[in-house]
């Protein structure tokens, strides 16, 4: 099998699934980020003395009259955490815009589940301290870091679908708006009105910069910088407006008009390979993708191997010793982050989606199973980044050391919950463990029309429990490469698999051709062996070497040639690319696997995993239509 077999299909690699690429890269930072908590903790520990007068040093930008004069660990919390929060909008986006919640009502139970996840640990710690000198740091036990959540869950739970992780995300980016709204409103201290209207206004500027599509990124980074400024001027925390600019920022999958403009920009490029021509076919090709998604690749990784993992270098250290442990740990402050996150959150989580189920006689439920829904409430208690920005903004001297402890401990006892959860359930027996994971919700459809055996060519048992649907381009190399892992999906005996034309004739042009050839083939019941011809002989694709399959497949040649000549079978072949424009396909070869677009690699191993997955689910039939 070639190299590019084992990689990403390259299609996939420009459209990503936006959310594994998310969970990808928190899986990986999750690790970075303890090793940042465990070094502070040493640090501060060993050298009290270096590490507070590190993160005291000044550090000023000045420009002319003006400047902005703050210390190091000021700098990390609100400066690079507002790119940190521009990716958490991104990503809020990116799932209302491409995700599960771009079916609206399927926000109703995240929705209220993040927001009775705030207010029960809340109250809780409320409780805990009684109106004692802490109390006014409620806000400490209320949000929960999502990032760190969403990557120790890909370490503790080993084999976790991920409709889980999405389940997790849906319900606690709203976590991260009202965090945010809270320390705007209740944590800013001493605000100024004017440098805030100049906030307001020049997000309205950043908003219009939007609608009237400036392409310029400079642009854009300085009405950034511009607003970050004012925010922090006025005294609202200005991590706030990373969030804001991020959820401007619209998604969406690059539509097949324009790769195919971009693709004439190159071919104008190849023929007069001049310094302009290069730079219009550079920005065409770049302006396929969403800002969305530009943003996100640019973005995301520092912030979560670089911005994240500083904020807890910065923020982790605390001096230990046996005195500050005892008073730590009979501290209400300490005890009510604790139960707030340990106790409010699974409680909250679990509550809502079972509540809303049986008021809604299961109309509205959970898209996971109730372990998922458990482990999701388990995880929950993990609140680091938000939790840390909000105990420095209320707390100083020995209450914010103890609310640190509380939120230290919280996440450690969390990812202990949450592993035990997701390891009694791999203790099911599997029907039992899937349906516990997975639940029973019927999940959105992507392929748009859904497969027709009357119209549509199929192998297999029409009955079969799995479909798989490939829009190909016999002219394409990467579906050439993908062939041999679509014929090792259908000696499955419980697998069907469909073949759809998606021609892209601006880079292949023998596409539409062979395209139309297999219908013709089609009409005289020989389409599969004509399909398996060309793909086999993808580098003789003119039309004397599609004449000479047509005989040695014993069809009548001459009749063959004149329908080519005729484009009899054009229409035929259109209709598959309007449903692949109305699935969202602009590139092949693209997989659907029971109607859900499949994203990632698709060798054998991957597509068989892919299928697994897709059988263990249709045998959880859904109780609700």
């Amino acid at each position: 099998m070639s190299n590019a077999m084992q990689g990403r299909t390259p299609w996939a690699r420009q459209l990503g699934a936006p959310l594994r690429a998310f969970l990808r890269t928190e899986a990986g930072s999750a690790g970075v980020l303890v090793t940042a908590i465990a070094v502070a903790l040493v640090w501060a520990n060993v050298a009290t003395g270096s590490y507070e007068a590190l993160w005291h040093t000044e550090f000023s930008v000045d420009l002319g009259a003006y400047g902005i004069s703050e210390d190091l660990r000021t700098w990390v919390n609100s400066g690079l955490m507002t790119l940190f929060f521009l990716v958490v909008g991104l990503e809020a986006r990116r799932e209302f815009d491409l995700g599960d919640l771009r079916e609206r009502r399927r926000f109703v139970l995240p929705a209220l589940a993040g927001l009775v996840g705030m207010l029960i640990p809340v109250l809780i710690y409320l409780a805990v301290t009684a109106g004692g000198p802490g109390a006014h740091g409620w806000g400490v036990a209320m949000s929960t870091d999502t990032a760190l959540a969403l990557g120790l869950v890909a370490l503790l739970g080993r084999g976790v679908p991920d409709q889980v992780r999405v389940f997790l995300l849906t319900v606690f980016v709203v976590d991260d708006l009202v965090a945010l709204v809270v320390i705007a409103l209740v944590y800013s201290e001493d605000i100024e009105f004017m440098p805030l209207a100049v906030a307001v206004v020049t997000f309205g500027v950043f908003v219009s910069l939007r609608v009237f599509r400036v392409k310029r990124s400079v642009v854009y980074a300085l009405v950034g910088i511009v607003l970050w400024a004012a925010m922090l001027a006025s005294g609202v925390d200005p991590v706030v407006a990373g969030l804001a600019m991020g959820l401007t920022a619209v998604a969406y999958t690059p539509a097949r008009e324009r790769l195919e403009e971009a693709s004439g920009l190159f071919k104008l490029f190849r023929e007069q390979p001049t310094p302009e021509i290069a730079r219009s076919a550079a920005i065409g090709v770049i302006e396929t993708l969403s800002p969305n998604d530009r943003l996100q690749r640019r973005f995301h990784p520092w912030s979560s191997y670089v911005i994240v993992p500083l904020f807890g270098l910065a923020n982790a250290g605390i001096t230990v010793d046996g005195g500050f442990l005892v008073r730590a740990y009979t501290s209400p402050v300490t005890w009510g982050v604790i139960l707030g996150y340990l106790v409010g959150k699974p409680i909250a989580v679990v509550g809502v989606s079972a509540a809303l189920t049986w008021m809604s006689r299961g109309r509205i439920r959970p898209g996971v199973g109730w372990a998922s829904v458990l482990g999701s409430g388990t995880i929950a208690g993990i609140g680091f980044t938000v939790s840390l920005l909000i105990a420095a903004l209320a707390f100083e001297g020995p209450e914010l050391a103890e609310a640190k402890i509380g939120v230290l401990t919280a996440a450690a006892g969390a990812s202990v919950l949450t592993w035990a959860v997701f390891r009694a359930t791999r203790l099911l027996p599997k029907q039992r463990r899937a349906r516990a994971l997975l639940g029973d919700t019927e999940g959105i459809i992507d392929l748009i029309p859904e497969v027709d055996p009357e119209r549509d060519h199929c192998r297999g048992p029409l009955d079969a429990s799995v479909t798989v649907v490939e829009y190909g381009d016999f002219q394409c190399p990467y579906c050439g490469q993908a062939e041999p892992a679509a014929r090792a999906l259908i000696v499955d005996a419980d697998l069907r698999y469909v073949w759809r034309h998606l021609p892209l004739t601006d880079v292949h042009p023998l596409a539409q051709l062979a395209a139309e050839a297999a219908e013709a083939a089609a009409e005289k019941g020989k389409f599969w062996e004509m399909h398996d011809l060309m793909l086999d002989h993808q580098d003789h694709l003119r039309i004397m070497d599609i004449l000479r399959y047509a005989d040695q497949l014993g069809l009548d040649v001459d009749r063959f040639h004149d329908e080519l000549m005729d484009h009899t079978y054009a229409e035929r072949v259109a209709q598959d690319v309007d449903s692949a424009d109305l699935s969202g396909v602009s590139g092949t070869p693209t997989f659907f696997i029971n109607g859900r677009r499949h994203y990632g690699a698709y060798d054998v191993a991957t597509l068989k995993e892919a299928v697994k997955a897709a059988r263990i689910r249709s045998s959880l039939s859904p109780k609700v239509p």
